[in-house]
């Protein structure tokens, strides 16, 4: 079968020459990392998790982050590494286009050709999405998505920080005041 180059990003080989978009088992099925985490996507998962949200509300590539976190009840987000290329790759294949701009930001609009993907591939979406909520409502009362992803927001940049290059005492002695500071308050809080 042949595909347009783009749409091999989605397919999944099934032998020699052969690819298809869903395969038996669907396009979602969940792995072990080896931290025994699931991996909530498989290959291709993300880019019609993508299409679905943007086909629901045009949207820039931070608010789809926030989005796929809430339906995963925090137990994962994307990283903008993870998804501005996915959103680069759906817009190259004409899934979606750019609405608007506001600074830096792309606001995503689905195109004709993306509602057709979506359709050819509803049964792998709806699969999807119900895998979703199934995380989502086995996170349980866990850990709000708004506090794990400001978590990692801190730890990236703190790692970014140190990364750059050596700190000087002003600098390390700040940053420790203002952890120091940060702790405090959320123990009052």
């Amino acid at each position: 079968m042949h595909l347009h180059p783009h749409f091999h990003a989605f397919a999944r080989s099934e032998g020699p020459g052969r690819f298809e978009l869903g395969g038996p088992r669907g396009l979602f099925h969940r792995h072990m990392r080896p931290s025994g985490r699931q991996r909530p996507f498989d290959q291709g998962d993300l880019r019609l998790v993508a299409l679905k949200l943007i086909s629901e509300k045009p949207s820039h590539g931070y608010e789809l982050i926030k989005a796929i976190e809430e339906k995963l009840g925090g137990s994962y987000a994307p990283s903008p590494g993870v998804i501005y290329p996915t959103l680069t790759l759906l817009e190259e294949m004409g899934a979606i286009r750019i609405e608007g701009t506001e600074g830096p930001r792309k606001l995503y609009a689905i195109t004709p050709e993306g509602e057709d993907l979506l359709r050819q591939n509803q049964a792998q979406v709806d699969s999807i999405f119900a895998r979703m909520a199934e995380m989502k409502a086995e996170k349980g009362s866990g850990p709000a998505p708004q506090i794990i992803r400001a978590t990692e927001n801190l730890k990236t940049a703190l790692r970014l920080k140190v990364e750059r290059g050596q700190l000087t005492l002003d600098q390390t002695e700040a940053i420790a005041r203002l952890l120091d500071e940060c702790a405090k308050n959320i123990e009052q809080a």
